[in-house]
């Protein structure tokens, strides 16, 4: 309890979230200036920023993990609350605790422009990308690599085929298909979102597609392709969206702290969890859900 109050503890937030969630690869990209150009750089400081200020909230409020699928407020100033479309944030740069309107499609660190473009590149979304940093860094199931030669997807940005139909033939291949069951509809409950977090009825596109204007000026890429965020888990659970697919998520508690258990204790002991520890990460979980699965409570229970 001393080192966490202590203002070193952000050491902590620093490291540990930044290698959680990728959060050192977002600079790794640069969005296309013609898809994207109301990208720059203080709105990329400022995703960074929210991920690191809601994290050390959850962890110093003792929040529930929950919290990391679905939240309702987050860490946000005036650049990311109009990227977002959040209203009434209005000191453009000073963060502050932000209640999210119900319709808003956020909460969450999966919803956060950070993690939505450390898991792009700068151009297109991949649920295939997606998909697998959300199995291993949320759910701890991290999907095997793939046993075949896998032919590569070229991003389209003429606006000719959606990302679903790209990936057609991977989904109905017999030696793909057993993983695509399971790493396709976590990526495409995230489509909404494109490479620098902002929500999306329709995909970019500089070819096909319908003109676009915004605040009544015309802007260089066109309305493409509808998104359809559809899916169905491995288990015939289906979601429309990204919130329904948050439900399905929380509906087993158990799994999410099992996960961030296993790298918590990775982070602190420099190795991974083995098979043999597995009932002693079942026994922190048990003793965690009783205290509402507290994420400071959490860091007590591994330390311990």
């Amino acid at each position: 309890e001393r080192l966490l109050r202590d203002r070193k503890a952000t050491a902590f937030t620093d490291n540990f979230a930044g290698q959680w969630l990728s959060l050192r690869s977002i600079d790794a990209t640069m969005p296309d200036p013609m898809l994207y150009p109301e990208h720059d750089d203080v709105l990329q400081i400022s995703m960074t920023k929210e991920v690191l200020l809601f994290f050390d909230q959850v962890l110093q409020n003792d929040l529930s993990l929950t919290n990391f699928i679905a939240s309702d407020f987050s860490m946000i100033n005036g650049r990311l609350a109009r990227h977002y479309g959040i209203p009434g944030v209005k000191s453009e740069l000073e963060f502050q605790k932000v209640a999210l309107p119900p319709d808003s499609h956020r909460g969450g660190l999966l919803t956060m422009a950070a993690i939505l473009k450390v898991t792009a590149n700068g151009t297109t979304t991949s649920p295939i990308l997606r998909g697998a940093w959300v199995l291993d860094r949320m759910l701890g199931t991290p999907p095997p690599k793939p046993t075949v030669e896998v032919e590569a997807i070229e991003p389209d940005i003429r606006g000719a085929t959606t990302i679903r139909e790209q990936m057609a033939k991977h989904r109905h291949d017999a030696a793909c298909a057993s993983c695509h069951l399971k790493i396709d509809p976590p990526g495409f409950a995230l489509e909404n979102f494109d490479v620098i977090g902002g929500w999306r009825d329709h995909y970019r596109s500089i070819g096909d597609g319908k003109p676009v204007d915004k605040n009544g000026r015309r802007v260089r890429y066109l309305d493409g392709p509808v998104v359809d965020a559809a899916d169905v888990l491995p288990d015939g659970r289906k979601f429309r969206n990204i919130d329904e697919y948050k439900k399905l998520l929380l509906e087993n508690k158990d799994q999410l702290a099992r996960a961030l258990c296993e790298k918590l204790l990775t982070y602190g002991t420099g190795a991974t969890t083995s098979a043999a520890e597995r009932q002693e990460v079942d026994a922190i979980v048990a003793r965690v859900r009783e205290k509402n699965y507290g994420f400071r409570s959490l860091i007590h229970e591994v330390v311990q």
